[in-house]
């Protein structure tokens, strides 16, 4: 049987200590609070943040919101992954609840708010989590149990473990909403297999279970079942070094077979195009149902979004993190100015008629220039510092 570990469990803004034996059994002078007393100060916050003698959690807590983050919510993690790099073993990071690990970010306020300070706070402060965690000097374990989105995969994906269970839904879905595949999506996608992450960009295909493994978006498979006891013997284990061989235990193979071994050489001959005019040429010509329900999913989503997604992946594929999440940062400041994220946001989320006006309304009619004014450079006083 494991020892129990002494935590120190916080939430930002104020701090409540629970007397647990440390393991080896000593114990903490610290007085206990009462337990109703003390689940009711935890649950209020949206971000939790627990800590063993040596080692570091992070949990989004926000279950009526599917876990999504806000500016708020992006500052308390940071500052906690600052504090937890330099005085811990380990940190891993999971969702409050079975539903989702993060859904992404509050978009309806963003939209809402329009390009004030606020909202480009929201995004740089985000990319530079998205940075951090990157480049991480401590191992880092994200669970990604549940929905995983947007904001949730930049928490995620960028860490060196990601371990993804039966109840994971992956997605990059924001060329729906006339936004792009942000959060170092212009990094990680063009690195899956063949063309597979310009697929997933493009169609924001989701990805259920054993899917995200297949795809290498996660490094690991853990039914949800076990996953309570792989963080148990994540906080006790002795030495950072035996985190590899403890998720290799806790791993399993899916049950079910990759859902896209079947099309993956179509992806490839399909998204291969040198443009998204070629893509849909290509999949006029290919002409079978998948081809058919791909096409039918492209047409639902911004022709601009469209065009600065395969340029914004195209140019990714051969820059840094770092230079793909400034990069991104202009194209997120450019979006809160002009772009369909507004409209693709009042269609989806707020009066869900599913029937967004897009500007311009074909591929045919979204230009060279507008697509380059996406990536124009930001004045240097406006660019993301990295």
């Amino acid at each position: 049987m494991q020892s129990p570990i002494q935590r120190l469990v916080y939430t930002f803004g104020h701090r409540t200590y629970s007397q647990l034996p440390l393991i080896g059994g000593a114990a903490m002078s610290t007085k206990n609070p009462p337990a109703m007393a003390f689940s009711a100060r935890l649950s209020s916050s949206s971000v939790l943040a627990t800590e063993s003698s040596n080692k570091g959690m992070i949990i989004l807590n926000r279950p009526k919101a599917l876990n999504a983050i806000n500016l708020e919510m992006v500052r308390k993690i940071y500052k906690h992954l600052k504090k937890c790099e330099k005085s811990k073993s380990l940190l891993i990071i999971k969702g409050t609840g079975e539903k989702a690990f993060c859904a992404g970010g509050d978009v309806r306020a963003l939209v809402e708010a329009g390009p004030t300070d606020e909202s480009k706070s929201f995004f740089r402060e985000e990319y530079s989590t998205n940075a951090l965690i990157g480049n991480y000097k401590i191992p880092y374990i994200a669970i990604i149990d549940g929905i995983t989105m947007g904001g949730g995969v930049g928490l995620s994906v960028h860490g060196k473990y990601r371990v993804a269970t039966d109840r994971t839904l992956f997605a990059m879905p924001e060329t729906a909403i006339g936004l792009f595949p942000d959060v170092g999506g212009s990094f990680f996608l063009p690195r899956l297999q063949g063309k597979l992450g310009l697929y997933l960009g493009l169609t924001g295909y989701r990805l259920r279970g054993g899917d995200v493994f297949y795809s290498g978006i996660a490094t690991h498979y853990c039914e949800s079942s076990k996953i309570s006891d792989l963080e148990t013997a994540l906080l006790n284990c002795p030495d950072a070094d035996d985190v590899p061989e403890l998720l290799q235990k806790y791993h399993s193979t899916p049950e079910k077979p990759f859902s896209l071994q079947p099309v993956l050489e179509q992806i490839n001959q399909n998204f291969s195009a040198d443009s998204v005019e070629g893509i849909f040429e290509n999949l006029k010509n290919d002409g079978s149902e998948w081809a058919n329900k791909t096409i039918e999913t492209l047409c639902k989503t911004s022709p601009t979004s469209l065009k600065v997604t395969f340029r914004q992946l195209e140019l990714g594929s051969q820059l840094s993190l770092a230079q793909c999440l400034i990069m991104e940062y202009r194209l997120a400041v450019r979006h809160l100015e002009r772009s369909d994220f507004k409209e693709g946001v009042r269609a989806l989320l707020i009066d869900k008629d599913q029937k967004p006006k897009w500007q311009p309304a074909q591929l045919s009619e979204v230009t060279e220039e507008q697509v380059q004014w996406f990536f124009r450079k930001l004045p240097d006083t406006e660019e993301l510092k990295l």
